[in-house]
């Protein structure tokens, strides 16, 4: 059966039926009283982590576009996000910074978090959240430039591997005219507090 005939509980309980047997080759009884639900839970808690994958970036977006003659620059920042590393599966999170210059057309300020969350509830890498933010934005919504940065936390630096407590990753994506004026650039970044 394809994922597209499967409706919302059945993958549920697919991915249960996996979690139960994760537990049992890593040792655990996934049959124990604390464990017995476990593997639904954790089921239920990957697809809702995951929800970015049955979204549409592009209808968020363009359900909120409007005329404006105004602003030099819109800057939103720090949304914050929770995302999943596809490298590893372990949550990294953060805050993500947008700025634009219109031309002609605006975006609504919630749509924004909203795009944030679409790319970010799919299992990622920072860069390319960053890199998708950026491009969505720059598709959508008539601009002369589009800049993203985002600063996250990653836990498969935190609890395995290298095991750095304090460390964190910032990444940039810009365009149009961020790219070719470093004084534009850099009133962002001071606006931001980067």
């Amino acid at each position: 059966m394809s994922r597209k005939e499967l409706h919302d509980d059945e993958i549920i309980a697919e991915i249960a039926h996996h979690y139960s047997e994760i537990l049992r080759l890593i040792g655990e009884d996934p049959t124990r009283e604390g464990l017995v639900k476990t593997p639904v839970r954790a089921a239920k808690a990957l697809y809702d982590i995951t929800v970015g994958y049955r979204q549409d970036a592009h209808a968020i977006a363009g359900k909120a576009i409007f005329e404006h003659d105004g602003s030099r620059i819109v800057i939103v920042k720090d949304i914050e996000f929770y995302s999943m590393c596809e490298h590893h599966i372990l949550p990294f999170f953060g805050r993500v910074s947008i700025g634009y210059i219109p031309k002609g057309k605006m975006i609504g300020l919630s749509k924004l978090a909203r795009i944030v969350d679409c790319f970010a509830r799919r299992l990622q890498v920072q860069e390319r959240l960053t890199a998708e933010i950026c491009k969505l934005l720059t598709d959508v919504l008539p601009n002369d430039g589009v800049i993203v940065a985002c600063n996250a936390e990653h836990l498969c630096m935190k609890m395995r591997g290298v095991e750095k407590q304090d460390s964190s990753t910032t990444t940039f994506d810009y365009n149009g005219r961020f790219e070719t004026d470093a004084a534009l650039r850099e009133e962002f970044l001071r606006l931001i507090k980067i």
